[in-house]
């Protein structure tokens, strides 16, 4: 299959939208959480930027859905906008379900230049859905809160992992259907982007370490786990996000540039001499 024939275009939206899931927050099996997996849920310094993201993201989504001429990739984009509007809802109801205490944001708007503020959320969710997948496993593996938590939220996780493979199929075609399809052109676009994605996570870092609440990925993967490593946090995300992509069919496109450089990464670091570390520690809730 040719990357930007038709052919391509029809897999990539039929393949995003024959997945969709149908589900509503309120009607999820919220489980009852003890003292101890609450107060570790309420400490998670994310919440209010995580909310804050995908309120913005289906606004933006929602309205970049209605300027796309061609009605097939309209109509796929349109219903990730369902998705990232109902990831915020899911979000709003875990916060109060919950009581999570956070602070009020003004309501998000539309952005002005909307295909560029598109494109740059595309990417920017290839890099961070990187780490989420590893921030996710990290947890599970710590058995940081019970498991049924972790089986509601896996299906949300795959739905991430939908949008960017649609995201770098979409990007890809529109590319070579405006004669940019060059692949030297198609990696430049992609690395221009992917900057712009990087520094608002280095933005987000430094955010994190000043208390804000942002960097609510990578920035947040300490909060799971005493003793976290970056061999620990490259592997995981490695090993998750090679399992969320084999769900994939092999001939669409997938972010490669975060398991490349984090392969790469964790090579290095382990030929580096290693320093005696103390065992690594996985905290039942059942234990305390």
């Amino acid at each position: 299959m040719k990357i930007g024939s038709e052919a391509h275009k029809e897999l990539f939206c039929r393949t995003f939208m024959e997945s969709h899931l149908k589900y509503e927050p309120e009607q999820m099996p919220w489980p009852q959480l003890d003292s101890v997996s609450l107060e570790r849920l309420r400490s998670i310094p994310f919440w209010e930027e995580a909310l804050n993201t995908e309120r913005e993201a289906g606004v933006m989504v929602s309205a970049f859905a209605q300027t796309v001429s061609d009605p097939m990739i309209r109509e796929a984009i349109a219903l990730q906008g369902v998705e990232e509007t109902r990831h915020g809802r899911l979000l709003e109801f875990l916060i109060n379900h919950y009581d999570i205490k956070i602070s009020e944001r003004p309501a998000p708007k539309v952005p002005d230049n909307i295909e560029t503020a598109f494109i740059d959320f595309g990417f920017g969710e290839c890099l961070d859905s990187f780490f989420a997948f590893g921030l996710f496993g990290i947890a599970r593996q710590a058995r940081y809160f019970p498991e049924p938590l972790f089986s509601m939220f896996e299906p949300i996780l795959d739905e991430e992992a939908r949008h960017i493979v649609f995201f770098v199929n979409w990007v890809s075609y529109l590319q070579i259907q405006q004669g940019r399809g060059a692949a030297g052109l198609r990696a430049a676009h992609a690395l221009w982007h992917y900057g712009r994605a990087l520094l608002h996570l280095v933005k987000a870092f430094g955010s994190a370490a000043d208390g804000s609440g942002e960097g609510f990925t990578a920035t947040g993967a300490s909060t799971f786990m005493d003793d976290l490593t970056p061999e620990i946090v490259f592997s995981t995300s490695l090993e998750e996000n090679a399992r969320r992509m084999s769900a994939f069919d092999e001939r669409l496109l997938q972010p490669r540039l975060m398991p490349r450089l984090s392969a790469i990464a964790l090579r290095t670091l382990r030929l580096l001499p290693r320093r005696p570390t103390p065992a690594r520690t996985q905290i039942s809730v059942s234990e305390q």
